[in-house]
């Protein structure tokens, strides 16, 4: 692609869009950038870029560029967009235009839950074996950053959110993850077929020479690429998590409890992706295995925190969903204690009842909604109300025998209390480690 003498118009100046103006600039372009926000939004940006806050849709419709890049936090299919591209030669997004630049290989990584924990996996395993795998995209560092370093790496290690893959052309994943689905951002999609359908593209590109992994069971359309297949559940598939170690086959690879702190079925299955990805490019179990050795979850998902008196202690603060508390808990192979609560949200929490009644000793609610919440959930199983978190912790521990696991999973937003998850599970964190 070349951009020389182009121009190349950034619509949204958040990270990935001020990366997509600088890598466009090394490109030759000229670039101007578009944001309702105002100037503040726009500092930092080279002088060269032509800046327009404040931006509506009549100033779209009357832009003429030849590229108009795309912020994923923008709906695609919106009236704003669809003004900005009335003249616009092509529509892409960040992800798109840096893959146009980019010469090494894509491991791209989609699905419902479990992204950016898969996505530092394989960044793990590459490095340690001098492949690069910088990970980058939906997670933290936008893919532009990257393509622009001095010496770009071997491989990427590339989270795609639905949002980034309705905007890709020739983006191409020498390797695909498909780690699962469910219904999300039923906001921004008139129906799940079509949130379902922006993630499938991720395989658009692929052919006979790539892999695409993928969860056992997901029943996805014929793909060009050869098939690898992970399962918690399913001990046919490719690689089987037997609740104990990783299998490749018959043959174990990892201790998952014992090599590592990732704890749950779902992160189970993450890693499995990980491992059969860099399997597939020539790296020894020796090496995948010494890349993962101490490997902990990032902060806030399913986060083990400590062991104490045989209990562990799991910090799941970003389950701020109905969704992704269901995740926790169904992962969870040990007798469970769980912590839930916060803002009231107006959601529907009686789908959980048989799921707490299969994994759960107990619950203890806590926040806005915990009165409610706990008159819910004691139909299934003994629930507690508490005001405070740190109440929440010291009759969780009350509660908790041996060989049970504590999990905070709230299934709501924390702003009831704490200025977001983040702030809450460094709360729950500290909480933690206080008790003798």
């Amino acid at each position: 692609m070349n951009l020389t003498g182009q121009h190349i118009a950034i619509l949204g100046v958040g990270r990935s869009g001020r990366a997509a103006a600088a890598l466009a600039l090394r490109e030759g372009a000229t670039v101007s950038a578009w944001d309702s926000a105002g100037p503040e939004a726009f500092v930092g940006l080279p002088p060269s870029v032509e800046i327009h806050p404040f931006a509506t849709e009549a100033q779209g419709g009357e832009l003429r560029c030849d590229v108009l890049v795309v912020s994923p936090g923008i709906d695609t299919f919106g009236s704003y967009v669809a003004a900005f591209s009335t003249h616009a030669g092509e529509v892409i997004g960040e992800v798109e235009l840096a893959a146009r630049f980019y010469q090494g290989r894509i491991i791209g990584i989609t699905g419902t839950n479990g992204k950016t924990t898969t996505t530092e996996l394989v960044a793990r395993i590459l490095a340690h074996a001098g492949l690069g795998g910088n990970p980058c995209g939906n997670y933290g560092t936008p893919f532009a950053e990257v393509v622009l370093l001095a010496n770009p790496p071997a491989y990427v290690s590339l989270e795609l959110s639905s949002f980034q893959l309705e905007t890709i052309r020739q983006l191409h994943p020498v390797a695909a993850i498909w780690l699962n689905f469910a219904p999300d951002h039923m906001d921004r999609y008139p129906t799940v077929e079509a949130y379902r359908a922006a993630k499938l593209r991720i395989f658009m590109n692929q052919t006979a020479a790539d892999i695409a992994v993928i969860r056992a069971g997901e029943n996805l359309p014929k793909t060009a690429a050869r098939l690898i297949t992970f399962s918690s559940e399913d001990p046919t598939a490719d690689w089987f998590y037997n609740e104990k170690q990783i299998l490749q086959g018959s043959v174990p690879w990892l201790d998952l409890e014992q090599e590592t702190s990732l704890r749950g079925l779902h992160n189970a299955e993450n890693t499995m992706a990980a491992m059969a990805v860099c399997e597939t490019l020539g790296l020894s179990a020796h090496t995948i295995r010494d890349a993962l050795q101490g490997y902990a979850p990032p902060a806030h998902r399913c986060e083990l925190i400590r062991t104490l008196d045989g209990v562990e202690y799991l910090n799941d603060s970003k389950a701020t969903n109905l969704h992704a508390l269901e995740s926790a808990l169904r992962s969870q192979t040990r007798p469970v204690v769980l912590i839930a609560g916060g803002k009231e949200k107006g959601l529907d929490y009686s789908s959980l009842l048989p799921l707490l009644g299969a994994k759960a000793l107990a619950v203890v609610t806590f926040g806005q909604i915990a009165r409610p919440l706990s008159v819910l959930f004691s139909a299934a199983v003994n629930s507690e109300a508490v005001a405070t978190l740190a109440d929440a912790v010291a009759v969780a521990r009350s509660l908790a025998p041996r060989g049970a696991t504590v999990l905070l999973s709230p299934g709501t937003s924390s702003f009831d209390q704490f200025t977001g998850y983040e702030q809450r599970g460094n709360t729950f964190r500290d909480l933690v480690h206080q008790l003798r």
